[in-house]
Formats: C-alpha cells, sequence, structure tokens
C-alpha cells in the first residue's frame, strides 16, 4: 500500500508543507486571483485559524524572487496550468513578508520591542542587499540590530522596499499578516491608542506614500478603517467574509473536505465533520474550519473512534464571547439563549468597526462576532439603506464555546452573589420562598435549554456550590437509584436535602412533573440511607423547570 502524507496540522510554512511531501489542499487559484484583481493593496479579512498565514507564506514563495535556482515548489499544483502567469511572476519580485501575530504583549513597550524584533528578522533576510546600500548606514545597523527607536521603525517598510527596488530594479510585493493582532491585544490590554498610532504610520509609508510598491496584501480578522489605518488609501481592496471574492481560498470547501476523509479512509466520519465544523458562509461559499478538520482527522487516525472535540476554541481567546455575556442586559440574554438554542437574530452589519467600538452598542458587538467566527449569516436583507443580516451559530464547535463561557460567566456570577435567603428558604422547608429565589436566579441568568434537565441540573448544582459545612452529592447512588442532587452536613442534626428535578414542556404540567419527581424520591428510597445514618430533618424536593420557570414541591 502507498504511504499516506502526514497531515500539516499546525505548520504554516508553504515550504516546509511542500518538501517535506505533506498533504496539501491546493489553494494556488488564490495567486491568479490576486493578479485578475489589479488591486494595489488587498485587505483579506477572514477569522482566525482559517488558512492566512498558509496563503501568505504560499504567495512569498511564488512571487519572491531567489538567487540560487531552487526546487519548484508548485509543480503539479493547479497555477502551473497557468503558464504566461508561472514565465512573468513566478520568482520575480523582492518581497518583503511580515507576520503581527506576536505582538500580544501587557504593554506598549514590551509590544514595540516584539514589533521591532519582527522588522528587524525581516531586514536580516535581506541582510545581503542592506549591507550592500550605499546610504544611511547607521540606520541599517539599527534596524538590523533591533536598536532603533520608534522613529526609525515608522518608515522602515517604506525604507526596506526603497533598498530592495534599487538593488533588483524591481518594485517590491508587501506582505502583512494579522495586522490587527497588536490592535486587538492593545485594546484588550490598555493602550490601544498607541498601537493604533505607530501601525497607522507603518502602514501609511509603506503603502500609501511607496513609489516602490508593486502590490500588496494584508490580512486580519477586522476591517479597521474609522481609526485611519489606511488613511487616504484611495487603491485598498478590502474582501471581507460578505464578498463572493477569494471566498474559495480560505477554509475548506465541503469538496475539499470530502476528498480529505476519503484520502484517510474516513469517508464515513463525514456526518460529524459538518455537523461539527461546517457552517461557515464566505460570499456564496459554505466553508468548513480546517483547523479544526485537519485536528479532527489526526485523532481520527489514531482512534477511529474518537468524538469530535472543540479544537478552535482551545486557539482562541474567546474575549469577545466573554465581553458579549458580562454585558449582557436582558434583551441581549434573550437573544444569545436564542442564539444557543439554535435560533436566528438579526443586526445590521457594519463592516469598519473598531476595537474602541466594543462597548458602544450591542449592534458592535454582534458584528465583531460575525467577522471574528462566532456567528455566520443565513439571510441579507435592506431597510433604510441599511444592510441587515440574520446570523446564528454556524456549528457545534461554535455552540460549545457560547457554552462554556455562559457556564463561567455563571459560576463566576454566583461567587459574587448573596445566596444566603436562598439556602435558609431550602433547609428550613419554607418552599414559597425556595421557588421565588430560584426563579430569580434564573431570570438573571443567561440559559441554555437544550439539554434539558442537565442544563438545570447543572445550574442548580452551581447555586450550590458555595454552601458553607455541607456536601453537595451529583447522582451518586442512594437507596434504589441515583437521587439528582443530595445535600447532607457532617452534623447529622442539621437538615438534609434530596431535590429531584424534572423538565415540563409546558408550563401548565409544572406541578404535575413536580410531584412525580416527589413520588420517584420515595418509591426509589433515596432518603434510606440518610436515615440509616441519623438524619431525622431531611427535606425532600421536586423541582420542575420550564424555560425560567419553576415549580418546588415539598415532602
Amino acid at each position: 500500500m502507498q504511504e499516506l502524507k502526514a497531515l500539516p496540522l499546525g505548520r504554516d510554512d508553504f515550504r516546509k508543507i511542500i518538501e517535506n511531501d505533506c498533504y496539501y489542499v491546493d489553494k494556488t487559484p488564490l495567486i491568479k486571483k490576486l493578479l485578475q484583481t489589479k488591486s494595489e493593496v488587498s485587505l483579506i479579512t477572514r477569522p482566525r485559524r482559517f488558512g492566512k498565514t498558509l496563503a501568505m507564506s504560499m504567495l512569498q514563495n511564488f512571487f519572491e524572487y531567489t538567487e540560487e535556482p531552487a526546487e519548484d515548489l508548485f509543480c503539479n499544483l493547479k497555477i502551473e496550468q497557468e503558464k504566461e502567469i508561472c514565465s512573468k511572476y513566478k520568482g520575480q519580485y523582492p518581497v518583503i513578508s511580515l507576520s503581527l501575530k506576536s505582538a500580544k504583549q501587557g504593554n506598549f513597550k514590551n509590544a514595540f520591542e516584539m514589533l521591532k524584533q519582527t522588522i528587524s528578522h525581516e531586514f536580516r533576510r535581506h541582510e545581503k542587499a542592506v549591507l550592500a546600500y550605499d546610504y544611511e548606514k547607521e540606520r541599517i545597523v539599527r534596524l538590523l540590530n533591533a536598536q532603533g527607536d520608534e522613529s526609525d521603525y515608522l518608515a522602515s517598510l517604506q525604507f526596506l522596499s526603497q533598498i530592495l527596488y534599487e538593488t533588483y530594479e524591481k518594485k517590491v510585493i508587501i506582505l502583512i499578516d494579522e495586522y490587527d493582532v497588536p490592535l486587538e491585544n492593545a485594546y484588550f490590554e490598555g493602550f490601544y491608542d498607541d498601537m493604533v498610532m505607530f501601525i497607522r504610520s507603518l502602514f501609511e509609508s509603506a503603502l500609501k506614500t511607496n513609489p516602490c510598491l508593486e502590490f500588496a496584501v494584508v490580512t486580519g480578522c477586522l476591517r479597521i478603517s474609522k481609526e485611519s489605518i489606511f488613511t487616504g488609501l484611495n487603491n485598498l481592496h478590502i474582501v471581507s467574509i460578505l464578498n463572493n471574492g477569494y471566498a474559495e481560498y480560505f477554509g475548506f470547501t465541503e469538496d475539499e473536505v470530502k476528498k480529505l476523509l476519503a484520502y484517510y479512509g474516513l469517508s464515513e466520519r463525514m456526518p460529524d465533520m459538518k455537523e461539527w465544523y461546517d457552517g461557515y458562509q464566505f460570499g456564496n461559499i459554505e466553508i468548513y474550519n480546517p483547523w479544526s478538520v485537519l485536528s479532527f482527522i489526526s485523532d481520527l487516525l489514531e482512534d477511529e473512534g474518537t468524538f469530535p472535540k472543540p479544537y478552535w476554541s482551545n486557539t482562541s481567546s474567546n474575549s469577545i464571547i466573554k465581553t458579549l455575556i458580562e454585558s449582557a442586559d436582558l434583551k441581549t440574554r434573550s437573544e444569545i439563549e436564542n442564539l444557543v438554542d439554535g435560533n436566528i437574530i438579526k443586526s445590521a452589519v457594519h463592516e469598519d468597526i473598531t476595537y474602541s467600538d466594543i462597548h458602544d452598542s450591542k449592534e458592535n458587538l454582534w458584528n465583531f462576532l460575525f467577522f471574528t467566527g462566532y456567528l455566520k449569516k443565513v439571510s441579507e436583507s435592506l431597510s433604510d439603506g441599511l444592510v441587515y443580516i440574520g446570523m446564528k451559530i454556524p456549528n457545534e464547535e461554535i455552540r460549545y464555546i457560547y457554552k462554556t463561557k455562559i457556564t463561567e460567566w455563571t459560576q463566576e456570577r454566583i461567587k459574587r452573589t448573596d445566596l444566603s435567603v436562598f439556602y435558609q428558604a431550602m433547609f428550613t422547608g419554607k418552599t414559597d420562598k425556595f421557588q421565588q429565589e430560584l426563579e430569580k436566579q434564573l431570570h438573571e441568568s443567561i440559559s441554555y435549554f437544550d439539554a434539558k434537565e442537565a442544563f438545570y441540573h447543572g445550574f442548580l448544582l452551581g447555586l450550590l456550590s458555595n454552601v458553607q459545612e455541607y456536601l453537595v452529592e451529583s447522582n451518586r447512588e442512594a437507596g434504589d437509584g441515583r437521587p439528582d442532587i443530595l445535600l447532607k452536613s457532617y452534623d447529622v442534626r442539621k437538615p438534609a436535602v434530596i431535590i429531584e428535578i424534572k423538565h415540563a414542556k409546558m408550563f401548565k404540567d409544572m406541578r404535575e412533573k413536580a410531584e412525580t419527581a416527589l413520588i420517584q424520591i420515595d418509591e426509589k428510597h433515596y432518603a434510606r440511607e440518610l436515615e440509616r445514618d441519623g438524619y431525622e430533618n431531611i427535606n425532600k424536593y421536586g423541582i420542575s423547570f420550564y424555560k425560567k420557570n419553576c415549580y418546588v414541591a415539598k415532602k
């Protein structure tokens, strides 16, 4: 049998993928599309981990001039069919390639230092041309050694372009990957304005007033223009996930996923792939999350029976989800609940939002979630000159992220809440007060009801997590079954509590369901061990739930 190619999981260096004979999903037609568009500066926005860095590496390897003949990395790839493009453009240009994704430090000084190192690395990559340049030798030494001050770096890309242009007598291609990572980090760390000013100056000299520029490609998650990052750049071509152009070149199409699974003999797992990692909509094309697809295949090759996992959630900070949940008012909480239940929300779309706009309106937050991959478009309409899109959660992986963040937020909120009245009512058998306080907590929470009893079970456990001097047991054997929740103190003279939970399909069924739960407690003798241990005061509760309503029945 022919040995299978290795998966390129975690690899975003095109040369290494090809040289190591890894499986490569061919995205080289991007080159032709880019040349046909003829834009001097293209800004392509896509969510994290959707292949932007690998695409930029592929572009660099195609266009970049090398003095020594290298192995043809594009042999047998689709772009090789474009003979005229290959003869005219392949290996013909000096290329400046810069990734800003490492600038994620806690203050501007350290983040700027990282950007200095990144820029200096690119100068060293072109060291032969840079050292042969006859002008501004002291400035060149500072840039090579990452020892310049801020003014040295503001126009550093334009300066390197000039050196390369005069050396090779060819205009320069500039590739800037993850341009908004320093801005996102700076926003959450509190030095946003300083970073905006630096990035703006760096880009303005390189992309706006640069006579040595052939064309540039910039990638990121968001289009950020209000702060004038791209000031006066009239030739800027913006391609977001709403546009059809370039749609199939980032992420995997369904056909590409099917071919991947077939190649590794895993075609029967396509339904799991679709449920968990499909659902993104770029332009009019259905797209799968490439990071999660490759991660799942990698696990399947180790164990064909493995279950899907939320791979993408482990590679992203999910700060935007956390911000949305923590700042949610009653209306927003209801919208989040609708989303998690699989429903659609509508919002006006704003492509040129900024990180500083996050808290201005919930509409801005929905836009952030949409453009960063946490929501997908399912409909589009025009009203009063504004474009409105219907959005929903794209797949089970992203739904997991919402649920996880909701659970974390709920637990943090409970820790800050005084629940003494709730606990006292439960231990003293004051059913009406117990029910009132429980409903109050339900109303203030963000809920998801797809798991029904499991959700309410977890919610109650969260509320009871702060009970002092009590052991809280969940689904532990007792009598002839497993009560949902049991509370007991080491002091048998204190009251114990048994809770059985039911979910009602209709509001009017809640009382009946709660009484059914009480009957179950007795029929299955859940109190037997407690009585045997000497507990005399045992509160038995049957609790039924319907959405954010509850009914508490007591034996």
